[in-house]
């Protein structure tokens, strides 16, 4: 139990770092939602990733 607790909490602080990082970029006047889309592709499935292997994966 305590093993699915510090996975999950690892995971949540990851993401929410990397979402985040991601949206950092967003802030500055001179970059568009366009030069920022490939980052919140990369980012979402580094997510996705991240999550599957923690969860889903058990070999």
């Amino acid at each position: 139990m305590l093993n699915k607790i510090s996975t999950l909490l690892g995971t949540c602080l990851a993401t929410l770092f990397l979402i985040g990082l991601a949206t950092t970029l967003t802030r500055s006047s001179m970059i568009s939602f366009w030069d920022v889309m490939p980052v919140y592709i990369l980012m979402l499935v580094a997510i996705v990733m991240m999550f599957y292997e923690a969860f889903f994966d058990k070999n």
